[in-house]
Order: structure tokens, then C-alpha cells, then sequence
């Protein structure tokens, strides 16, 4: 029977992540990993295969990863789990012994009850090299594909798909705009009028009834009896957690049916962590179960499970949200709450928005105008939200937004924080639209 101090299962983000810092905290420890897949897929990175890279063979995370930091790994599927006994036992027939286990299986793409869905070219987002192999093959040879759902990954997908050659290429969403439940509207507009651009048909306000074809898909079927040619369909409208395991083992389950941790990253069990998007979530700012589920949300879980294994170190603060995402040379980044999100959970809030180049004078070459809006909380004037819209800077300047918010900075405070500036790499200091929004905001509040 193999034995070690810290058994962690699942190999992407936040399983890797998660033994490095074990290894970091304990630097004696013996750390086992085991995960089911033979090459290891960078997550946020699976649309653009299709486009960009090229092929799931480029986006690999490297074994040596976890080699280079004195972790041991096995590929194969941890199947059961006796907390009594402390032991894990895989399908291939191995026995673990563990003395902490770390759960970071991940999440199952959402499989909507659509009939006709089972149909053969019709595809979910697994992370699997081969799958995405399989798929990248057809939508290389398709002429007409339909991706159901228009959030990050539907609208990244259907972009990285025009990339591919004579195609058409059409988005269907639900909901009112493509993009809505992480931005406000007119970013929302802004995003779908670059996407139009690059020659994507964008269906909204509409769903799908059902996906038709005789074995092999040929057409989608909308809620209003329009139906769409496809000789390809991509379903990207979510993820749910991977919590098949955690069951098994009697572990608690929370309300958005992840499994239940506590503030340290704890099971039910003290002596079995859970991190990553398996693991409940719960809001920064309404202390709410949040169904927030992303890569950089489960690095950070990862580093508190890891460093809390033996010795309870830090403290989860419930998730902000950061998201970024970009079309050609237009990006959209968010953190925390939008003005919808705000007013929805009850804030009274102040907004302040400004607008200026990206690097400056704005004649510098490659500048983009910079879009930025600001969320404050009326009550005690702190950051709670930020939307911007501009160049690849949008996605930086979302990280320093989201440190003012994790740091509870208010108005006053954003308004007098002390950045860098440079011709061509920053907007001007006299006009840096982050400032400038505090300060319209601050007017408001006062």
C-alpha cells in the first residue's frame, strides 16, 4: 500500500497548486498526487485551441510542474474513499494511505435537459486533450457551427471557431445580451458589437428547444421555431461541481451543491479539504453561497487548503469575481459586484465612470480608449465593483481593482492611491481613469 502525508486528487488547477504549497508549508512532507487524465489541460486556455494555438497539444500544463516541487503523481481515478481507516482506493485497484486528503476534483460541464443533445457533432467542454482533439477535427471540417450559450466561454468559443476558416459561426443566449450576468448591459453592447464585427451572428433573448439531425446533428431548433443550419454544436452555458466522490463519502454538500467547507477549507471531515470548483463558495461581499466558478478563485482556495493541512495558517474571505476576456484587440475585464449585482443585493450605491486613452499622448501607437466604471457603496463609500472595456490593459487594471476591493479601500482612498505612469504602458496621470472614477464617484457621495 502506498503511503503519504498529504493526498491530493484531481490534476488541474487547483490540485497542482494546492501541493506546491503544501511543499512551501511543509517542506518534509510527502505529497502524493492522483488524477485521472494523462495530459493535463490549462483550463482557460481550451477555446483557443480551436483558434489562436491551434491544438490541445499546446496547451499543456508540464508534468514537471509537480515533479520540480517533490510531488509525487499517479495517473488514475480515485474510485472510494474509507475516512476511518484513512485510506483511499483507486479504479485501478491501488490503496492510498493518507494523513491529509485533499479533494480538488473539479467540475462537470452543465448538460442542459435539450433533446436531440446526445446527437453525434454535438459537444460539451470537457477538459480532456483527446475529447478537444476529437471536436477540434470536426469544426475544422464544418461549415455552419452553433454555440449554445453566450457567457465567457460560449463567446470566446464562437470567436476562436471564425478563426478557423470559411465558416458561419452563430451565438444563441437566453438572456437579454451575450455576456449579462458578469457585466452590465453597455459593456455587454460593446462586447457583442466586436463580436458582430469579427463576423458572429448573435441570437439573444432566445433559446433552444432542441438540437435535430438523423444520428449526426444538422440544425438547432429555437424556443421561437427559428431553426439554425449546424453541422456542429458547442453547449458551453456552465459548469456544476464535481462532487460524485464527496458523496460517496458521506461528505456535507452546500446549498449551490459544492462540497461544504468551512473558512479554512475543511470538510465535514478535519482531516479532508476540498478547494477548486468542486468546493462551495460563498460572496466577499453578501457572505452568501455564491456559484462563482473560476481558475483563479481555485489557486487561491488551493493555497489556503494547502497551507492550512497541518496548521490552520489562512482564512478564506469569500469570492470577488474577477473576469477578463478579450475579441481581436477589444477586452472586458469586471470585479466584484456590477451595478445590476449590487442594486440586486441590496446596496445603495454611488457609480462614478470615466474614460481616456491607455497610454498617452493618445498618438502613442496601439492606444485604445479605456472604459471604466466604478461601484461604491453608499453607506460606508467602499469599492464594492468595476467594469472596464478597452485594450490588453483592461485585464491588469481589473487585479488592481480587485485588491481595492479585497482591501475595503473607499473612494478617497482609490482617488489618492499612488500608481506608476508611463507613455506606453499606462494612461496619463493626470487623467488615469481609475482615479478619475473615484473622484466622480466621491462627488456623488458627498
Amino acid at each position: 500500500m502506498k503511503k503519504a502525508d498529504v493526498v491530493i486528487v484531481g490534476g488541474n488547477v487547483a490540485g497542482p497548486v494546492a501541493g506546491i504549497t503544501v511543499r512551501r508549508h511543509y517542506k518534509d512532507a510527502s505529497i502524493l498526487l492522483i488524477r485521472k487524465e494523462k495530459r493535463v489541460m490549462v483550463v482557460c486556455g481550451i477555446p483557443y485551441i480551436f483558434g489562436t494555438v491551434g491544438s490541445p497539444d499546446k496547451n499543456i500544463i508540464p508534468d514537471a510542474l509537480l515533479s520540480n516541487n517533490g510531488i509525487d503523481f499517479i495517473v488514475d481515478e480515485a474510485s472510494s474513499v474509507d475516512r476511518a481507516a484513512k485510506t483511499l482506493t483507486t479504479s485501478g485497484g491501488e490503496t492510498v494511505g493518507y494523513e491529509k486528503l485533499i479533494l480538488a476534483i473539479g467540475s462537470l460541464p452543465l448538460r442542459p435537459p435539450i433533446p436531440g443533445i446526445e446527437l453525434e457533432n454535438v459537444f460539451l467542454v470537457w477538459k480532456d486533450a483527446d475529447y478537444l482533439a476529437g471536436m477540434q477535427q470536426v469544426l475544422g471540417k464544418a461549415k455552419e457551427i452553433v454555440v449554445i450559450g453566450g457567457g465567457f466561454i460560449g463567446a470566446e468559443m464562437a470567436d476562436e471557431c471564425k478563426k478557423i476558416g470559411d465558416v458561419n459561426v452563430t451565438m444563441v443566449e437566453i438572456l437579454p445580451h451575450c455576456l449579462l450576468l458578469a457585466v452590465d448591459e453597455e459593456f455587454c453592447i460593446l462586447a457583442e458589437n466586436k463580436l458582430a464585427e469579427r463576423g458572429i451572428k448573435i441570437i439573444t433573448n432566445n433559446g433552444v428547444r432542441a438540437i435535430l439531425g438523423d444520428g449526426k446533428v444538422n440544425s438547432v431548433e429555437l424556443q421561437d421555431g427559428e431553426k439554425l443550419k449546424a453541422d456542429a454544436v458547442i453547449v458551453g452555458i456552465g459548469a456544476v461541481p464535481n462532487t460524485e466522490l464527496a458523496k460517496k463519502m458521506d461528505l456535507k454538500i452546500g446549498e449551490q451543491r459544492g462540497i461544504w467547507v468551512d473558512e479554512y477549507m475543511r470538510t465535514s471531515d478535519e482531516h479532508i479539504f476540498a478547494c477548486g470548483d468542486c468546493a462551495e463558495k460563498f460572496s466577499f461581499f453578501t457572505k452568501k453561497p455564491s456559484g462563482l466558478r473560476l481558475a483563479s478563485i481555485a489557486t487561491i482556495e488551493a493555497r489556503i487548503a494547502g497551507a492550512n493541512v497541518f496548521e490552520l495558517k489562512r482564512k478564506n474571505i469569500g469570492v470577488i469575481g474577477v473576469f477578463s476576456t478579450a475579441f481581436g484587440d477589444f477586452a472586458l475585464s469586471t470585479s466584484g459586484l456590477t451595478e445590476k449585482a449590487a442594486r440586486e443585493a441590496g446596496f445603495d450605491i454611488s457609480i462614478g465612470e470615466a474614460q481616456a486613452p491607455d497610454k498617452h499622448p493618445a498618438s502613442m501607437p496601439n492606444a485604445k480608449d479605456l472604459k471604466i466604471k466604478l461601484i461604491f457603496d453608499k453607506k460606508t463609500a467602499k469599492l464594492i465593483g468595476g467594469e472596464i472595456s478597452g485594450g490588453v490593459t483592461t485585464g491588469e487594471m481589473a487585479n488592481i481593482i480587485a485588491a481595492a476591493i479585497q482591501n475595503e479601500m473607499t473612494a478617497d482612498q482609490v482617488t489618492t492611491f499612488q500608481m506608476g505612469t508611463h507613455p506606453a504602458l499606462t494612461s496619463s496621470p493626470i487623467i488615469y481613469p481609475i482615479v478619475n472614477a473615484a473622484e466622480q464617484a466621491l462627488f456623488k457621495l458627498r
